[in-house]
């Protein structure tokens, strides 16, 4: 049976040349590619029938780690290798505590990454060398890693908490506007001050957060 694939990367020229590495290998079968996060996590929506996701860091609208943490809480049976340029301490530290399963530098060979595919859909976790190099020296001496955005002090309304909760639960503008019989402009606006209030740009992120801080 072959091993779906998926993968999320901004730049076509290196989604291109990892499509023709996976190519080699009939165990292998790509399924589809997103441009960044959030447009992969909307091809999952419509098929999350996959095994592992090849997913880059850098990306706009939705960064990898982001969206590796969202993958993670919506599909936990998929598998996510990290694909990227960088092995720098904190973005190996945040792919880690995102969820992520494995950690590549995109300069690997079409053969190393068919064997790591196959070590991570059997529960294995593989990593460049130079990067579980980098993981154990982490676990060793762990950094600490501040976000100015997380010091501070959030206080939602209690509106807008209500409406985050059912945010929470997948309801759209209309179904939270007719639960909490209010109109869909007024749920818009207090959405937009969330927004700015939790410095986010979406409704996941902004659920997310919320989490993270015990607001809902």
């Amino acid at each position: 049976m072959k091993l779906r694939i998926a993968i999320a990367e901004d730049n076509s020229f290196l989604a291109k040349a990892i499509i023709e590495k996976l190519s080699f290998f009939k165990n292998l079968e790509y399924k589809f590619k997103g441009n960044n996060g959030a447009e992969l996590i909307g091809k999952l929506e419509v098929n999350h029938n996959i095994d592992v996701i090849l997913m880059d860091i850098q990306m706009p609208e939705m960064d990898g780690i982001t969206a590796t943490e969202i993958v993670k809480s919506k599909y936990p049976h998929i598998k996510i290798i990290m694909l990227t340029v960088f092995d720098d301490d904190e973005n190996i530290f945040n792919a880690i505590k995102a969820g992520a399963n494995g950690y590549l530098l995109k300069e690997i060979d079409a053969e190393n990454l068919n064997k790591s595919i196959l070590e991570v859909v059997s529960g294995g976790a593989p990593m460049t060398p130079s990067i579980a190099l980098k993981t154990l020296k982490l676990l060793r001496n762990p950094i600490v890693l501040t976000n100015s955005r997380d010091l501070v002090d959030i206080k939602l309304t209690k509106r807008e908490t209500d409406i985050l909760e059912h945010l929470s639960k997948g309801l759209n503008y209309n179904e939270i506007a007719d639960n909490l019989i209010i109109s869909p402009s007024t749920v818009r606006k207090h959405i937009e001050n969330i927004y700015k209030k939790l410095q986010v740009h979406n409704k996941i992120e902004a659920v997310l957060k919320a989490k993270k801080h015990n607001l809902i």
